[in-house]
């Protein structure tokens, strides 16, 4: 019998993506998750990209949005498609931001990018806001999975990152930032219904 981590991740890693009202680009990783964005943005399954982030770090992987705007725009992007949310300065508060903002646009269906060994991490945090919210949103994950678990580039080999990742759930979640992995099993039954 699978344990609730191990069924939590077969359900984030297998997500079915539905059209949805914005794409969310998660700052981080570098220049490695914009790409995803693109190709959902062209694939049509959204008309908006969000970009959620005001951290400045190279040595960490958070490159601004400045050095990220010129790549979306050169993949045909249109600049109006395009959304800075610059208030935050880490995962819980980029749900808490753009959570607000889908609530201000009423939106309903947001398809969340991050790096696959910072996916998991990343949907509990922003699932955490959505059950605070009033308003019902359905959450799609749709993680940068074109990474090399192996590569060792300068924040290290993601297969190592995503034991960190794990460390940080815990850590978090005693912290009462995320939604229990029981929350989400249950969210993503309640998400199938919706569809």
């Amino acid at each position: 019998m699978l344990s609730i981590r191990e069924k939590f991740i077969a359900l984030v890693d297998n997500d079915c993506i539905r059209k949805s009202d914005a794409i969310i680009l998660l700052e981080g990783d570098g220049k490695n998750r914009y790409v995803k964005a693109c190709q959902l943005f062209d694939s049509g399954m959204a008309d908006k990209i969000v970009f959620s982030g005001g951290i400045i770090d190279y040595s960490y992987g958070s490159f601004p949005y400045t050095d990220i705007k010129p790549l979306l725009l050169a993949e045909g992007i249109p600049a109006d498609a395009i959304i800075h949310e610059s208030k935050s300065q880490s995962t819980k508060e980029q749900a808490q931001e753009v959570i607000k903002l889908a609530n201000k646009n009423n939106w309903k269906s947001l398809i969340l990018i991050a790096s696959h060994y910072h996916q998991y991490r990343a949907y509990l945090t922003f699932l955490k806001e959505v059950i605070a919210s009033t308003d019902k949103i359905a959450i799609y994950n749709a993680s940068a999975s074109n990474l090399s678990w192996f590569e060792d580039n300068q924040w290290g080999k993601r297969i190592d990152l995503i034991d960190d990742e794990f460390i940080k759930i815990e850590r978090y979640s005693s912290m009462s930032h995320l939604a229990t992995m029981e929350q989400a099993i249950d969210y993503q039954l309640w998400k199938e219904k919706f569809q």
